[in-house]
């Protein structure tokens, strides 16, 4: 993200887990505020460089146990290499980067083949020194690992071939490799806890409202955002001028595990305030400089307790500061000392 660059994020999780919906509210989003956005959905099935993928997963090779991890994986990894002048090309544009799926997916889906911890994190050297040492696949900034239990993944899976008509393949039909899996992407958390961050679909048995879940991971993308490019888009305005701020009110984030930092308890509610837009131009005008920039600073109109307190709140998001600043300052008493 320096120089320019963008940002690699990655959508990883267990069979079922909403990766493809997380997905493209993650790319509505960025948009909404103003980043250009590149998106890949891995496999690229309807690419040339998918084929051992597709007959793999057709099971034209065998069963899950008769293709080995390593053969396995270099089927995704080339299929991958295919994509990687597409994705440094958009980062170097400055674009965000969006996968659905990634080299995540494979640690995990061919990481069940191993009976014993230390082989597998063997084969996690050797994955990552074949795809980015080796074909020099790029790196993802951050990946998201949504998690839904096994047996609630299998009943989603066939609800939806149901719905599509869409067979399942032989990952998806073997409940013992998906209970696996769901294992696998828990040890990669702990191993890799800078690299795959967790975020539990469930809460006491049910599915967490898709807006939650995403509303979860998008507080999670603000630190390894870059400052958009462009200017948000009016997605979120009113037919009366007025600008639609959302306000965290509540988030609670279970950090009891600092390996895996588990959003199990994570609850986060939000309400709107709607301000005349004409009202935050004039505000913004006087609380920060260089409004037509990228790079501003806060004006001497505000006490340095008050302007920390607001810092620390929006630290936790991925909203613009400039955009929500009003919205905060609302609220917060005036601790300046005379």
């Amino acid at each position: 993200m320096n120089n320019g660059r963008g940002a690699f994020i990655a959508v990883e999780g267990t069979d079922g887990s909403g990766k493809g919906t997380q997905f493209k509210l993650l790319a509505e989003r960025l948009t909404a505020q103003g980043y250009e956005v590149a998106t890949f959905d891995f496999p690229q099935y309807e690419q040339p460089s998918s084929y051992f993928v597709r007959e793999y997963l057709n099971g034209n090779y065998g069963s899950i146990g008769e293709v080995g991890p390593y053969t396995a994986s270099l089927f995704y990894a080339l299929d991958r290499f295919e994509a990687a002048p597409r994705i440094r090309k958009a980062l170097d544009e400055g674009k965000i980067v969006l996968a659905n799926r990634y080299v995540g997916s494979s640690m995990a889906h061919q990481g069940t083949k191993f009976q014993h911890a230390e082989e597998r994190r063997g084969y996690f050297i050797w994955l990552d020194n074949l795809e980015f040492e080796m074909l020099r696949i790029p790196r993802p900034d951050f990946s998201f690992v949504l998690r839904v239990p096994p047996e609630t993944t299998q009943k989603l899976l066939h609800d939806r071939a149901a719905t599509t008509g869409k067979e399942l393949d032989i990952h998806e039909l073997d409940l013992g490799h998906l209970q696996r899996a769901a294992e696998v992407y828990e040890d990669m958390c702990q191993l890799f806890p800078r690299d795959f961050v967790r975020i539990d679909c469930t809460r006491d048995g049910e599915l967490i409202a898709i807006n939650t879940v995403h509303e979860i991971l998008w507080q999670k993308l603000g630190a390894v955002l870059p400052v958009p490019v462009k200017k948000a888009t009016p997605a979120q305005e009113k037919n009366t001028g007025g600008i639609e701020l959302p306000t965290v009110v509540e988030a609670k984030i279970d950090h009891s595990n600092d390996a895996t930092v588990s959003t199990t308890e994570a609850e986060v509610i939000t309400e709107k305030q709607v301000i005349p837009a004409g009202e935050v131009k004039q505000a913004l005008d006087d609380l920060v400089t260089s409004m037509e920039n990228d790079v501003f600073a806060l004006t001497h109109g505000l006490s340095s307790a008050r302007a920390a307190h607001v810092i620390a709140q929006l630290s936790q998001r991925g909203d613009d500061l400039r955009t929500n600043i009003l919205a905060e300052f609302q609220d917060v008493p005036d601790t300046t000392v005379s």
